[in-house]
């Protein structure tokens, strides 16, 4: 049910919700009962003064908002970063010591990074809340003994409401009378087929699918007429009650979040540590206090990488865009880099790897079975069956298509429902459509003059059809019962008996079907000469019809990619295990014959699991009859041993597990408006496949990352070695805080800007997923940042020895030949980052154009530094002359050179091996 934005009051009534339905198990107990209990009269309803007393009681019937998320607490979220919050503090450092460009120029960082992750956010989180499909939804009740139309959120407990096919149910009804009544309730059960209802009430144990005498808030009518008292509104609906336990379910943090604080808190350490060891180490030498000050600043803001949070902010924000290009729109940036994280996809089957939508799928004749794929007709041995040329099927498809209420519309416009009716008829309709059988054809052929509804306690229905002075029976129902009023079978030259034994193989063959989980009908016809003939006897028995929620045509291919690239796929529905299993067959989840279905009251608590019990859950890939607890119990499972927990869903049943895993994944077009709440990801087009290539953008997005973070860290250290060693050696800085700045917001933030958007590699989506315990940069990353840092370090100390020792430059000379050394080393140092595995003239890096444009745009940043005036002033840089050039550009390419070697024969040590960053 949706609902108009609330105005405060009602806020506070939904916000305050009665802890318990009004009536307890009303699906158990008679209905009078409880229109006693409930005090109203079925005939007349409730009076305009029990109405508001009822409201103030139990509020209005809407479920609680969430409220949209404010540009402030947008803007808020990107500051909340260990990373941005070391910026803030060298800021803050450098204004006390009255550093005001340091400062500034740090204060400009920190405003870029929060400009694009503010913009980015806006943009994504505008766009989740335009999903949101908001209208006012009425309701037809019976008050003050008059049939009236009113807002559904004025219902209130003990309404009787009147429903009819088409309607959505506006709160959770008990049924006082019901004529053919079915309802799909998938968005709730994750049931795929209608269900029946009726007004007998069932056990009080009954699970929540198969409550025959309840209507739910927020399912649809797809059959039938029928009224209803409310037993419960609001938050107390079932509806309502998920919702609640989305809410409750707390938000998990992602694993790119959790990363990048551990980062952080490591970071702070070490700035901290090595500004303090500088720094103190100088003034007990006897160095002056103020210029160890500035020394520690600048090796606080050589350790930060300022360019850290713009270039990640700027790769998840490129791959939201290009996910967003793909139907995928994500409304969390982090969550963006999840995906490729994932180990485990847990996926409902109803609309995620069905179609929602029921379709003809086998026919058993007495010849033999027939299955129909991609519109043709054909044997159990593969061979193509002619309906013009084979009589009982023809015959079949003729009951299918007379004995129904439903239209095809083949004029339908884009806007307009091509079909009308029930989901189960218009499959009907459409198999007889694909042998060339119109219903409208047909009733021109024999018009019909007598329908005899869906009896629920005959389980049949049949239409009479007159042609040529006598009448054609059509009869369609429970195979059971079809078959206890048949007396002969049809064969394609005539008819025989329906003995015990025959009967006894009809009723093995509809058994068979249901256990590979069709929903199975049986059709029967019989010629009389009268119109108001019985319609229920002596019937000639034609076949069986086998219907399945066919698979989505694109997810066999999902699943293999999803299994090349180690990431596990697991079916959780709430339908039956049959019906489970023949879709994972189906999809490729299991081979045929060999899938093993866990029911959902297995999942338990981890506490109530013992350690084998758990074992052979995680090992599961089918679940079953799957309540929303459940659900969380399984993610919970999964995330307990170290798995990355994807989960996607379309229904209200989903939200809490959507909330509760590491990155939930809603679906756009099906998907209900709590599940695409509770999600981090919208499917826009609900295609499985639009789920692979988001692995794929996170894989490279994290590769990136880590690529970028490993670039902009040996640069930083190299500067930290840089000072530091000339601070502990007494020599005169090779390069002044405010050059270290320079480079780290200009030339280090281009480069890994652009290695931060690179291209994905078509091998990618052939590795496993990566150990989700590892850190942004492990052991071997650490190793390499160390090493790339020691050399660029070397190499500008050698610069600027070389100009003060052997060149005889003066002292700003020489500082600017080191500090221009440092810069295009660090420039020729993005080509380290290929793999070490890769070619050395023909990889991702050296084919990525906006790396080349960034170095570029350094180079000609860094001569004006040394030819504008200006600039050149701010910098404190001089022209190095010819003989700082020669230093310069021989000393830059050493790290580059020296590290290609590195992997030239790294790569031959390790010819197998394939990873996604540089081992240094």
């Amino acid at each position: 049910m949706t609902t108009n934005p609330l105005d405060s009051q009602s806020r506070r009534l939904v916000a305050s919700p009665p802890d318990e339905a009004p009536v307890r198990s009303p699906w158990s107990r008679p209905w009078p009962e409880l229109c006693e209990e409930l005090g109203v009269d079925l005939e007349a309803g409730l009076s305009s003064e029990e109405v508001a007393e009822r409201q103030r009681r139990y509020g209005l019937n809407l479920l609680p908002i969430a409220p949209p998320r404010s540009v402030w607490a947008i803007l808020a979220q990107q500051f909340r970063s260990l990373i941005v919050l070391l910026l803030v503090l060298a800021a803050a450092v450098s204004f006390a010591f009255s550093q005001w460009t340091e400062g500034f120029a740090i204060a400009v960082v920190i405003f870029i990074n929060a400009a694009i992750g503010f913009v980015t956010e806006l943009r994504a989180t505008r766009s989740m809340e335009a999903l949101r499909r908001l209208g006012t939804v009425s309701a037809r009740v019976r008050r003050q003994g008059r049939t009236q139309e009113v807002p559904a959120s004025s219902l209130v407990p003990g309404d009787v409401v009147l429903i009819e096919g088409g309607d959505i149910v506006p709160a959770d009804l008990r049924l006082c009378r019901g004529s053919r009544l079915e309802a799909d309730e998938s968005a709730l059960t994750g049931e795929s087929a209608p269900v029946g209802k009726g007004v007998a009430p069932v056990a009080e144990s009954t699970p929540l699918a198969e409550r025959t005498s309840l209507l739910f808030t927020g399912t649809a009518v797809t059959r039938g007429s029928g009224e209803g008292v409310v037993v419960a509104t609001g938050a107390a609906t079932e509806l309502g009650q998920i919702a609640a336990l989305a809410s409750e379910t707390e938000q998990e943090r992602t694993p790119l979040e959790r990363r990048l604080d551990q980062f952080g808190q490591r970071l702070l350490g070490v700035t901290l540590g090595i500004a303090a060891v500088v720094g103190l180490s100088g003034v007990l030498r006897g160095r002056e206090l103020f210029l160890m000050i500035q020394t520690a600043i600048a090796l606080a803001v050589a350790t930060i990488p300022e360019g850290l949070p713009i270039v990640a902010t700027t790769a998840l924000a490129r791959g939201m865009w290009r996910m967003a290009r793909r139907n995928a729109l994500v409304n969390r940036l982090s969550a963006v880099e999840t995906l490729g994280a994932t180990t485990v996809i847990c996926t409902d089957k109803t609309g995620t790897l069905t179609e929602n939508r029921m379709a003809v799928s086998t026919l058993v004749l007495e010849e033999g079975r027939l299955d129909l794929r991609r519109g043709e007709f054909r044997t159990e041995g593969g061979e193509r069956v002619d309906p013009a040329q084979a009589p009982a099927l023809r015959q079949a498809l003729e009951i299918a298509a007379l004995c129904a209420d439903a239209a095809l519309d083949a004029e339908a416009g884009p806007n307009q429902p091509a079909a009308i009716g029930d989901p189960m008829e218009i499959a009907l309709l459409l198999a007889a459509r694909q042998a060339g059988i119109h219903r409208e054809a047909l009733l021109a052929e024999q018009p019909e003059v007598r329908e005899e509804a869906f009896d629920p306690d005959l389980r049949m229905m049949a239409t009479f059809h007159e042609r040529a002075g006598r009448f054609r029976i059509a009869v369609k129902g429970a195979p059971e019962a079809v078959l206890a009023r048949s007396r002969v079978v049809l064969l394609p030259d005539g008819e025989r008996p329906l003995t015990p034994e025959v009967r006894a193989r009809w009723l093995e063959a509809n058994r068979r079907l249901a256990e590979e989980g069709f929903r199975v009908l049986a059709l029967a016809t019989r010629w009389v000469s009268s119109a108001e003939a019985a319609p229920y006897e002596d019937l000639t028995f034609v076949g069986l019809v086998g219907l399945l929620d066919p698979p989505r045509e694109d997810v066999r291919l999902a699943v293999e990619a999803c299994r090349q690239a180690g990431v596990r796929v697991v079916m959780v529905t709430g339908d039956q295990a049959a019906t489970a299993r023949n879709v994972a067959e189906a999809v490729g989840l299991a081979e045929p014959g060999a899938a093993q279905v866990v029911a959902g009251d297995e999942l338990r608590p981890l506490a109530d699991l013992p350690e084998q019990e758990r074992r052979r859950l995680l090992e599961a890939t089918i679940f079953a009859r799957v309540s929303p607890r459940q659900k969380l119990h399984l993610v919970d499972l999964h995330q307990h041993h170290n798995n990355i927990v994807a989960m996607t869903g379309d229904g209200v049943n989903d939200a809490p597990a959507l909330k509760k895993s590491d990155i939930g994944v809603a679906m756009g077009l099906r998907g209900t408006q709590v599940a695409r709440e509770a999600a981090d990801m919208v499917l826009l087009d609900d295609s499985f496949s639009t789920i692979v290539f988001a692995l794929e953008q996170g894989r490279v997005i994290f590769r990136n990352i880590r690529r970028f973070v490993l670039y902009l860290l040996s640069c930083n250290l190299s500067e930290v070695l840089i000072v530091g060693l000339a601070s502990l050696l007494d020599a005169p800085l090779p390069i002044l805080p405010l050059q270290i700045l320079f480079l780290n917001l200009v030339t280090d933030v281009f480069p890994a800007l652009a290695l931060g958007v690179g291209e994905s590699e078509s091998a990618v989506m052939r590795r496993p997923p990566r150990d989700p315990r590892e850190p942004i940069l492990a052991a071997r990353h650490w190793r390499a940042v160390a090493g790339y840092g020691l050399l660029i370090a070397a190499a500008v100390l050698l610069a600027l020895g070389l100009s003060l020792a052997v060149y005889h430059m003066e002292a700003p000379r020489a500082v600017t030949v080191s500090f221009l050394t440092l810069a295009f080393a660090q420039l020729w140092h993005a080509f380290n980052m290929r793999d070490a595995d890769s070619r050395l003239l023909s990889n991702d890096v050296v084919r990525n154009r906006y790396l080349w444009g960034a170095l570029a745009l350094c180079t000609g940043l860094l001569l004006a530094a040394v030819y504008l005036s200006p600039l050149a002033g701010v910098l404190k840089v001089v022209n190095p002359g010819r003989d700082g050039w020669l230093i310069i550009i021989s000393m830059s390419l050493t790290p580059l050179l020296v590290g290609q070697l590195g992997k030239v024969l790294a790569g031959s040590l390790r010819p197998s091996s394939r990873g996604h960053v540089p081992a240094g």
